[in-house]
């Protein structure tokens, strides 16, 4: 479902006058003793007589970029800056790669020719099947030119971003190879758009925004108590006046896909579902004494599930993504004091199903291992919160579902080593330092950047301890999240610029999570360098 490629290039950040501000000329021999025009310069006649000598560079330093590059060979040389003469090309063979070449000629302001060979000064794009790892890049600058190639476009994608961010930064690309890949394979922002409302113009930059950080996930969480902000064709009914249409959805979703960013929907049940609940109130939980349960279905009325698991099918067609987060958190008939005795129906339901010794936790699992067998086999690979798993009973969460962990604080939630002592693989969201909660209810604190680039890794999943680096394979990467609690707290620009910081810092931490060379305050003014507008 591609979309006109203007679309994708109407937001990007164009750097041609960040690269005028440094000029490195090339004497070649029998040329000149410098630029033509230059005062001093020689007739061809001296040329031809006098030998001009060849210039000598300093040793190259890596470029300057965000997230850093992981290995940069230094070498002797010029390096590369955007001319009038250069352009962007696409290797033989290499024609997938017509969009990220067409984006990078445009944000240079350099021409893009196509799949033709590349000659003095240009940028050329290369697809290298089979070698390096998946998102990885080499990006070679020598003799005036830039050669990117990698074995998927992700990683060519990615060379062209530090390209961009070196001229922007220094106004060229040093001279010698990078060698970059991503320390984790989940890298992104989780927005919730149930509680606050974003336009599709604000989800979009924020999409641009994340592709120069190299983060690959958005997170969009579209249902809660609040509202349900996408237009539903089998349920129109739960549908809140301010949504997002299908046709806004595609346009989010296929320039996400150019920009090689997958987005992650969560709906949540079977709490958080206030909304739904407000056209099905039949479905809506209540305990022994007949007082409802906020947002929670009643998930031992046949109904429920047929409600939800029509819902999931019609989303899991419109996001085509591999992902699919089921949310299962935080619902309230566990919460009780004697979930048995305040919900009775529950228990009921739990027994009749799993056996004598089942409880309403079994329940609440099967109904996650359910959820998760509708949207399996159409293609996606299910996400829960932490919280939606529980310790002993008769049944347990399937293995395969990815736990999103955010907090040890709520009903259910366990140390994440348990989770990953089960062999089960861990995103990191924890609340401790990407949760960015609008209104800062609950003893939430509005994350700095500096905190996160100097203590967070992908190890620290709950609070400020690490777990064991033995486990590190299991935990896939991260994500920063914006949640709307309080949605007036703050304006979509407010929020933009609240998260700027935060969201690089996160950026350089999955990509990377060893001590960064650069002080948080190097790292600000690089930020400050790169983002400057012209």
């Amino acid at each position: 479902m591609p979309p006109s490629r203007g679309a994708l290039v109407s937001g990007a950040v164009l750097t041609a006058a960040a690269a005028a501000t440094i000029a490195i000329v090339v004497w070649p021999e029998g040329v000149g003793s410098g630029p033509a025009g230059e005062s001093g310069a020689r007739s061809p006649a001296q040329t031809s007589a006098t030998p001009s000598p060849t210039r000598s560079y300093p040793l190259s330093t890596p470029p300057r970029t965000i997230p850093a590059v992981r290995e940069h060979t230094a070498a002797h040389g010029p390096g590369w800056q955007p001319a009038p003469a250069a352009g962007v090309v696409v290797a033989h063979g290499s024609g997938a790669l017509a969009d990220e070449g067409r984006l990078l000629a445009e944000e240079l302001k350099i021409h893009y020719r196509g799949e033709v060979s590349a000659r003095a000064g240009d940028v050329e794009l290369a697809l290298v099947p089979g070698k390096g790892a998946p998102e990885s890049y080499t990006l070679d600058t020598r003799e005036g030119r830039v050669r990117i190639s990698g074995p998927d476009q992700a990683g060519v994608f990615y060379g062209t971003r530090t390209l961009k961010q070196s001229v922007r930064a220094d106004g060229r690309m040093p001279e010698g190879e990078v060698r970059d890949r991503p320390d984790r394979p989940q890298r992104g922002l989780h927005l919730d758009i149930a509680r606050k409302p974003y336009t599709v113009a604000w989800i979009e930059d924020r999409l641009r925004e994340m592709a120069d950080l190299k983060l690959n996930q958005l997170g969009l969480h579209f249902s809660d108590d609040q509202a349900f902000r996408i237009q539903s064709d089998t349920h129109p009914e739960v549908v809140s006046p301010q949504h997002l249409t299908k046709a806004q959805v595609r346009q989010i979703l296929d320039l996400a896909g150019r920009l090689h960013i997958q987005v992650v929907p969560e709906l949540d049940s079977p709490g958080h579902l206030g909304a739904v609940l407000k056209a099905h109130p039949d479905l809506q939980l209540r305990n022994v004494s007949g007082v409802r349960s906020p947002g929670s279905l009643d998930i031992s009325d046949p109904g429920a599930a047929k409600l939800v698991d029509d819902l999931l099918v019609e989303f899991s067609g419109l996001f085509g993504g591999r992902y699919w987060h089921l949310g299962a958190d935080e619902y309230l008939a566990l919460m009780a004091r004697d979930p048995a005795a305040s919900y009775p129906q529950l228990q009921r339901a739990a027994q009749q199903k799993y056996g004598p010794k089942a409880g309403i936790k079994d329940l609440v699992t099967g109904w996650l291992n359910d959820r998760a067998a509708v949207v399996r086999p159409r293609g996606k690979q299910p996400k829960a919160w932490n919280d939606g798993f529980f310790r002993d009973g008769v049944v347990h969460a399937d293995k395969d579902i990815e736990v999103e962990y955010w907090t040890g604080k709520e009903y259910g939630a366990r140390p994440p080593q348990e989770y990953l002592s089960e062999g089960r693989r861990v995103v990191n969201l924890n609340d401790e330092f990407l949760y960015y909660v609008l209104g800062q209810p609950n003893n939430f604190v509005y994350p700095t950047g500096q905190r996160i680039y100097e203590q967070w890794t992908p190890l620290v999943l709950r609070g400020t301890q690490p777990v064991p680096s033995r486990y590190s394979g299991q935990i896939l990467g991260g994500r920063f999240a914006v949640w709307g609690d309080l949605p007036n707290a703050q304006t979509p620009a407010q929020v933009a610029q609240g998260i700027r910081m935060p969201l690089r810092a996160t950026a350089q931490k999955l990509w990377d999570p060893r001590k960064p060379t650069l002080s948080w305050n190097q790292f600000r003014a690089l930020a400050t360098r790169i983002d400057k507008t012209d």
